[in-house]
């Protein structure tokens, strides 16, 4: 090959290298655009499905527009300066065209009410209404009152059902087996610990955080502190009236924030009849 050809390759490879090295840079980045693309969405979709449910902070100041009672809750389509929506509180007397202050709670969408046969769009679970000390108060009177109350209140009073008359079911068997008034008594020692529980659903209200809540009372306790009901989270789902064994675990001071606290509650329930 002449010196003169030679040149002309040269060029020409030279021509191709940088050619070739602008086509990785370019690919390079479309690489990393489509990961970071990608990557936002995965967020998106991970946010979105918190998003179906979010603890309100501030309480619902307004006037009820429509309300109707089933399954132990109080629903009131409440008519704010803002918007107007749907909240759902222990059953209670409300009337229409009342002004009241509901307590913060827990936004769920799309609910679906077995009771009354019908899918909410969005949801505001209460603990009720304000009172004008203001705490929040469910059919049986304060839920959480203020530091004196809260030293006699042993559970959520807000959303306890009342005592059920001639509720007498026999202690579970076993070493962890105890009453309801016994996991009261002991919840400090037993904070954490495996138990086993005998007594009669009074409540369930299902799919809350992914779980269902029962209210079980077994005839021990006293009505008027707490201690004759305690709430058991669980994947089954019995029904209210049934005598049933759950195994679960036992957890003292359990705070869910919005002023949805428990001085006993037992998580993780295995429930059989």
């Amino acid at each position: 090959m002449n010196p003169k050809a030679r040149k002309v390759c040269i060029k020409m490879m030279k021509s191709v290298t940088v050619l070739s090295l602008i086509f990785l840079f370019v690919i390079t980045i479309c690489v990393n655009y489509t990961s970071a693309s990608q990557y936002s969405l995965s967020n998106e979709e991970e946010h979105a499905g918190a998003g179906s449910q979010s603890l309100a902070q501030e309480p619902h100041v307004g006037k009820v527009a429509e309300t109707m009672n089933s399954g132990g809750y109080t629903y009131i389509l409440l008519q704010t300066k803002a918007k107007m929506f749907w909240v759902a509180i222990p059953e209670g007397k409300v009337t229409v065209g009342q002004e009241i202050v509901l307590a913060p709670g827990f936004e769920m969408v799309d609910f679906q009410s077995k009771s009354l046969n019908r899918t909410f769009e969005t949801i505001i679970f209460s603990e009720g209404l304000i009172s004008q000390g203001g705490s929040a108060a469910g059919q049986h009177g304060s839920a959480h009152g203020n530091a004196d109350t809260q030293k006699n209140t042993l559970g959520s009073k807000g959303a306890e059902p009342a005592p059920k008359a001639n509720i007498k079911t026999e202690k579970a068997a076993g070493e962890n087996a105890y009453t309801v008034a016994e996991l009261f008594g002991k919840r400090t020692e037993l904070d954490n610990k495996d138990i086993i529980l005998r007594g009669e659903v009074v409540k369930v209200t299902a799919q809350i955080m992914n779980k269902n809540w029962l209210h079980i009372q077994d005839g021990t306790g006293d009505p008027q502190t707490g201690t004759n009901d305690i709430v058991v989270t669980t994947m089954d789902l019995p029904s209210v009236g049934d005598i049933v064994t759950v195994k679960g675990v036992l957890f003292s001071d359990k705070d869910f924030g919005s002023g949805y606290r428990y001085d006993a509650i037992v998580e993780f329930g295995q429930v059989s009849k």
